[in-house]
């Protein structure tokens, strides 16, 4: 699990209802369930609209990946190419056969397959790039609906205060209520702009880190795929591809 998302999502729930209490006001005059069908309803809604079916389910299946801890492989990925740059040398590229069954992460499976089938280099780098290309467009799509989840929420938010006020309106013969009613129609604006601006943009924001590292491990791999099929001396690949890696992740010990 990613603990900062959940940190940062506690952090700024409590700083509003911290804020609330501080104030002197009531934590439950902020919880409004009718606000939250409004703004959360008509955004999901709206969202709905302006995508497809499938575009909209897969985002929702990344979008939980936001709270899970990111995957960088990088550091595994290089040991990885480095042992099969030494297989290959040592025995020759069918050796790689029984390495093959081993490998979990299909982007490396597919070209070390293809090295082994004999594909050309130049073809193999265009395949893993054209896979490269739609895996980085799934998620910079997700990223799009969050995005746009986080452009309707306000628009909601404001919608349901002015339902709220057309409701006080329909009220102004008793004064009593018109405090409490026009406090509780506004509850509706809050929710819009903390929805969007806790959730649905950050999570938008954190998608589109993911697929950059994500990119980055798979440009690694092509590069690794690309200097094994070229006959690069191992310790020449180990050097290239440690360039793909931050400065803390060069300070780990090597095996």
């Amino acid at each position: 699990m990613d603990i900062l998302t959940v940190i940062g999502v506690v952090v700024g729930l409590g700083a509003l209802v911290g804020g609330q209490a501080l104030e002197g006001g009531s934590v439950h005059s902020i919880l409004q369930f009718t606000a939250a069908i409004i703004v959360l309803g008509g955004t999901m809604g709206a969202v709905m609209v302006q995508f497809t079916l499938p575009k909209f389910l897969e985002a929702m299946k990344l979008g939980l990946e936001a709270v899970k801890a990111p995957n960088n492989n990088a550091v595994a990925f290089i040991e990885k190419i480095v042992e099969y740059a030494n297989v290959v040398r040592k025995q020759g590229i069918l050796a790689l056969e029984s390495k093959i069954k081993e490998i979990k992460d299909p982007f490396l499976k597919k070209g070390l397959q293809l090295l082994m089938d004999g594909t050309e280099p130049k073809l193999i780098r265009e395949i893993l790039e054209v896979e490269l290309s739609f895996g980085e467009e799934h998620y910079a799509m997700a990223a799009k609906l969050f995005e746009a989840a986080g452009g309707y929420c306000p628009t909601f938010g404001i919608l349901g205060a002015v339902m709220g006020l057309i409701h006080v309106m329909e009220n102004l013969a008793d004064p009593t209520k018109l405090g409490s009613g026009i406090a509780t129609a506004f509850v509706a604006t809050v929710y819009g702009v903390l929805t969007a601006n806790l959730i649905f943009l950050p999570i938008a924001g954190k998608l589109k880190m993911r697929n950059r590292m994500e990119g980055i491990s798979r440009e690694l791999i092509i590069e690794g795929i690309m200097s094994i099929a070229a006959g690069d001396n191992p310790r020449m690949i180990q050097e290239k591809l440690e360039g793909f890696l931050t400065e803390a992740q060069k300070k780990r010990p090597k095996k």
